[in-house]
């Protein structure tokens, strides 16, 4: 008998590392300033850390029930209710699940068919197309205008159809920092409001939106909320990324689809930590302060860049900066928003994500992204840097 590993056929044959890792192992590698991945490099709120420790040592350190502990599902509905004015069920229509990307997974996997359209929006978050295709799903691309990123809804009224299960949303925009306006929300409203379309929408950085913008989310928006699955982030609003921690709210007929798929997937999240977010919540200032926290350093961050060939963007949320790297002169200014990147990394020691990463056909416009949740002295560092070019 000769081992031998059976040939596997690949589900997903064009799907390779994100970019994500790849840039910043090249970061690591070259000692760089990892201004790519999104993830701040300072510590969260020490009290957040003890009432997590308070309940692993209260012995709250079994299995919790498969939607999410009672406290937390009741403090998500209540913060719900007060910024957006809508009530969700917090038995029925809460579910906390292990992170955004595995509630957008899950979500997916929920709804749709072999066969079923799905809408994005690109330049998009790298997961949504594979979880498509995961699904048996068919992708259908519709760009964002460039430069400005905003929604072109004659683009996406013509890109429904009768096979179109849903669409996929992003506010505030992953990578661009774009906010959808109340306006386009409501022309979102109206289009959908004939069709059978669910919506998918993901406001991780819901509270990373600066003055004068505000959030706009799906939930204070009858006609839409009642069509959605709201996909939210405690990882990102506290600091806490790591965690893997986020929220789905969805109209309970939408909830019982979602839990079918979650209860086989994940089954449920991290007991300790569910209990000390529920407690930390019960003081709201911190994801009510969050705005101003990140205005600071984005401020902060572009008066250095504004001082450099970069072309900067326009920054309402998020925290992530993009700029036009087209005007820069140096002998690298031909190279692709990639290679770019890695240049910058390698020889200036800062790095970057392209834009087109987010993009299907790699859609060159040359621009990149920058991540702007450092400590001030890393985006100083950063910055000083930057000013070679």
């Amino acid at each position: 008998m000769t081992p031998r590993t059976p040939h596997l056929p690949s589900k997903t044959p064009n799907m390779g590392t994100t970019i994500f890792t790849v840039m910043s192992a090249l970061a690591a590698e070259k000692g760089a300033v990892n201004l790519g991945q999104g993830f701040p490099d300072f510590a969260c709120d020490p009290r957040l850390v003890d009432a997590v420790t308070d309940a692993m040592r209260e012995g709250l350190n079994q299995y919790p029930p498969m939607t999410g502990v009672a406290p937390l599902r009741e403090a998500v509905s209540a913060k719900i209710g007060k910024l957006y004015g809508r009530h969700y069920d917090p038995v029925t229509e809460i579910t906390v699940t292990a992170g955004a990307t595995q509630a957008i997974l899950t979500t997916i996997l929920a709804i749709v068919h072999p066969g079923d359209e799905v809408i994005v929006l690109e330049p998009c978050y790298d997961s949504y197309v594979p979880n498509i295709e995961l699904a048996g799903g068919v992708v259908v691309r519709v760009p964002l205008t460039p430069g400005s990123f905003r929604p072109d809804f004659d683009k996406i009224q013509a890109a429904i159809t009768p096979r179109t299960r849903a669409i996929l949303i992003n506010s505030p925009h992953n990578p661009s920092g774009m906010i959808w306006s109340r306006e386009d929300m409501l022309r979102l409203q109206e289009i959908l409001d004939p069709t059978e379309v669910l919506l998918i929408s993901d406001e991780v950085y819901e509270h990373m939106v600066y003055a004068p913008n505000q959030h706009w989310s799906a939930a204070s928006f009858e006609g839409l909320a009642a069509r959605a699955f709201i996909v939210s982030s405690f990882g990102k609003t506290y600091h806490v990324t790591g965690w893997k921690v986020g929220t789905v709210a969805a109209p309970a007929a939408l909830t019982a689809e979602f839990r079918k798929v979650h209860q086989f997937n994940v089954f449920t999240v991290n007991t300790p930590v569910q209990h000390g977010l529920a407690r930390y919540m019960a003081d709201p200032t911190p994801y009510l302060e969050l705005p101003a926290f990140y205005q600071r350093k984005r401020d902060l961050f572009r008066a250095g860049l504004a001082q450099t060939k970069f072309k900067l963007l326009p920054g309402e949320g998020t925290y992530f900066q993009c700029v036009d790297i087209s005007g820069l002169d140096v002998p690298e200014k031909h190279l692709s928003e990639a290679e770019f990147c890695q240049w910058l990394t390698t020889d200036i020691g800062v790095a970057a994500i392209p834009l087109s990463a987010f993009y299907g056909n790699g859609f060159d416009q040359k621009v990149i992204r920058f991540c702007f949740a450092k400590k001030d002295e890393t985006l100083n560092l950063a910055l000083e840097r930057l000013a070679k070019l």
